[in-house]
């Protein structure tokens, strides 16, 4: 028990460290082989679609106003053209909730899938750094080379030009975000004024520029590896079940390399032929012939480096496949379970409530209040009144006037000022008299009820309290 014990000991020591770092806590860097294949090639164009829709997006207006906004700063928030408010915060917090949740469930049934083919990390490091540095050095010998090779003209143009080029991107990506953040226009603004206009504006982009470039020049897999949360929490979701990148160790061992002369007393070995490119083209720098692993994005590039190998060697392809644990060992392919029913289940109804609730939710909101410190007022014999403060908080981009009306108790409104009109997209705020008459009061606190109206329109109805005198 003793010896078995330790052999699977051996077997599971890649766990106890990751490939990038070294037993002294050095960093290996990574110089990952170009791939090439279908999945690559389905990957590059996943990609196109995305980046064109994230650098696309902040150019886009509706009626003047930014399709997608989320100003953090001013407390502004667009989403697909409709504007979204403080009032509005727990559709954002049932929207994350259910971001999250399916997080979960596309990992459960999908594995990290996300990682590899739509995360902005991945996005911009492989198919826009990493083929860069392709153009520019060459392959993941060449750089090698390059890196050890003595400071020559030739050198310092190829690193000063990709370092150069780099930062162009990363300026560009912060840009982009910037856009998402104080909308196209200021960012253009920034660009095009005197600096000393907008100082806190360019420091914040140097900033991110800075972010991006180390984070895409220097940090790389890292962010994968140690810094991102869900990579760490993909173990915990994971069952075997769930789909991800897999080597059909039943198929594949005893592994080992091809000879023309074949002992016929040797045991049979399996189809892989230990060439190691699915090593040499990962990433991350791990070997998914050991299993799973917290490294791997399911990025698919050992699975083109392996379909190629096997097409040349005569074997079926799929050594390295999209499978399940599952999948490999006992031919099973089931994808729905009790945990991933529930997951979804769960899902559907929050999904049912944001879309009750978004449906419901009105154009104008009103806000009446008494104000503060100011007791009820008798102007004219048998007639109590009350001072109210109102804010109208317009989720459209229509200005209107609008008037209210007392619906359960009779009485009058009298404005004090211009009659309420609402501001496009903003809050307008103004203040009234409530004036009812005595009998028609109930004591101390009376409950009344206000309907707004846009025209004939009913937009709103807003309930608050009237105070009178003790009966």
């Amino acid at each position: 028990m003793d010896v078995i014990e330790e052999i699977q000991k051996q077997e599971e020591e890649y766990r106890d460290s990751i490939a990038t770092v070294d037993k002294d806590g050095k960093r290996i860097w990574i110089y990952p082989k170009m791939p090439k294949g279908k999945f690559y090639d389905y990957r590059k164009w996943v990609s196109y679609i995305l980046l064109v829709v994230l650098f696309g997006l902040p150019w886009i207006k509706i009626g003047g106003e930014p399709f997608v906004l989320f100003n953090v700063i001013d407390r502004k928030f667009i989403i697909f053209g409709i504007h979204f408010g403080l009032q509005d915060f727990h559709l954002f917090v049932i929207g994350m909730i259910i971001l999250i949740l399916f997080i979960v469930l596309f990992t459960v049934v999908f594995g990290r899938l996300f990682c590899g083919w739509v995360c902005p990390q991945t996005i911009f490091m492989e198919m826009v750094y990493r083929r860069l540095e392709y153009w520019i050095e060459g392959d993941a010998n060449a750089q090698r080379r390059l890196n050890k090779a003595p400071w020559t003209m030739d050198k310092v143009w190829k690193k000063g030009l990709k370092q150069a080029l780099f930062f162009g991107i990363a300026v560009l990506i912060a840009n982009t975000f910037l856009a998402y953040i104080i909308g196209m226009d200021e960012v253009m603004k920034i660009m095009g004024e005197p600096i000393i206009e907008h100082n806190t504006g360019f420091i914040a982009m140097i900033i991110f520029s800075v972010v991006f470039y180390l984070v895409f020049a220097q940090l790389r897999e890292q962010v994968c590896t140690t810094i991102c949360p869900y990579g760490r929490l993909q173990g915990v979701m994971l069952d075997k079940n769930s789909l991800a990148v897999y080597y059909d160790f039943e198929r594949g061992e005893p592994r080992g390399k091809m000879k023309k002369k074949v002992n016929p007393d040797a045991p049979k070995l399996g189809d892989c032929i230990d060439c190691k490119l699915c090593v040499q083209v990962c990433p991350t720098g791990i070997d998914i012939r050991n299993g799973i692993q917290l490294e791997c994005v399911n990025c698919t590039a050992c699975m083109d480096a392996c379909d190629e190998v096997m097409e040349k060697i005569d074997r079926p392809k799929g050594l390295v496949r999209m499978d399940s644990y599952n999948g490999i060992v006992n031919k099973e392919h089931k994808l729905f379970n009790t945990r991933t029913i529930a997951y979804s289940a769960v899902l559907l109804v929050l999904i049912g409530l944001e879309s009750f609730l978004f449906i419901s939710r009105s154009d104008v909101e009103t806000l009446l209040l008494r104000t503060p410190g100011m007791l009820y007022q008798e102007p004219e014999e048998g007639i109590i009144s009350n001072l109210y403060n109102y804010q109208l908080i317009n989720k459209t981009s229509d200005e209107y006037e609008v008037r209210m009306e007392l619906m359960n108790i009779e009485g009058s409104i009298e404005y004090i000022g211009q009659d309420p009109k609402t501001i496009k997209n903003e809050v307008s705020e103004g203040a009234l008299f409530i004036k009812i008459p005595k009998e028609q009061l109930q004591g101390r606190k009376n409950k009344i009820k206000i309907n707004v109206y846009n025209g004939d329109k009913l937009v709103d109805e807003v309930t608050t309290n009237f105070l009178g005198p003790i009966k």
